[in-house]
């Protein structure tokens, strides 16, 4: 029988690794700051924000489902085979493949002959990036970062065989709407943290937006 996304999704969620368990309290933390926001403050009572809350926490969950095939301290998930498989393997193929020839260079001379330095980066950014989508905390800010990060990949795979550019094209897309739209007011830590600067002293309140308004 083929995959069929059902059985894969219930096998990643029941894989019984410390992994499921970390994607599990990450979900459940998810859920626990949507019902508050949606308990808590009124504004945020509203379908959109519950759609909004969905496609961010869907989008999250597929970069912390990406971080599980590079995992440190080889950062790849066949330790056995470092060097062809893994994270390794794609930053070789990316440097076969860029459209443009500084960003293969810059991959060939400088990222693969430093692998240990750069893979542990790589690695950090994309959790952190799943973690903000999926608790809602500084989403604009991690947003734009994990649209930096796909566009790179959009590039740098762009002439990879069996790729379709679009697949990245398409999340870049979706990076920039979380993080322009500021989806983590949408049920998401940000909007709690909003509400209670909204009722701050005056004095604290300018210094705060300014800060809120970069990273929110």
């Amino acid at each position: 029988m083929n995959p069929n996304p059902f059985s894969d999704v219930a096998h990643f969620l029941l894989d019984p690794t410390w992994k499921t368990g970390v994607l599990w309290l990450l979900l459940l933390s998810s859920a626990a700051i949507a019902i508050y926001a949606w308990t808590h403050i009124e504004s945020q009572r509203r379908a959109r924000y519950l759609a909004d809350w969905m496609c961010r926490l869907l989008i999250g969950c597929m970069w912390w489902q990406q971080t599980l095939w590079k995992l440190p301290p080889y950062y790849t998930d066949h330790p056995e085979d470092p060097t062809n498989t893994g994270l390794y393997y794609w930053m070789t193929l990316l440097g076969k493949s860029a459209a443009i020839p500084l960003q293969a260079d810059f991959v060939n001379k400088l990222v693969l002959p430093h692998f240990y330095f750069f893979a542990p980066i790589v690695y950090a950014l994309e959790v952190m990036t799943a973690v903000a989508l999926m608790l809602g905390i500084f989403v604009r800010f991690w947003g734009l970062v994990g649209a930096l990060q796909i566009l790179n990949l959009w590039l740098g795979l762009y002439s990879a065989p069996g790729e379709w550019p679009w697949t990245y094209f398409f999340l870049l897309v979706l990076q920039v709407i979380f993080g322009v739209h500021q989806f983590g007011r949408s049920l998401g830590v940000d909007a709690i943290i909003v509400e209670r600067c909204a009722h701050a002293p005056d004095r604290r309140r300018g210094i705060s937006s300014l800060v809120l308004g970069a990273l929110t």
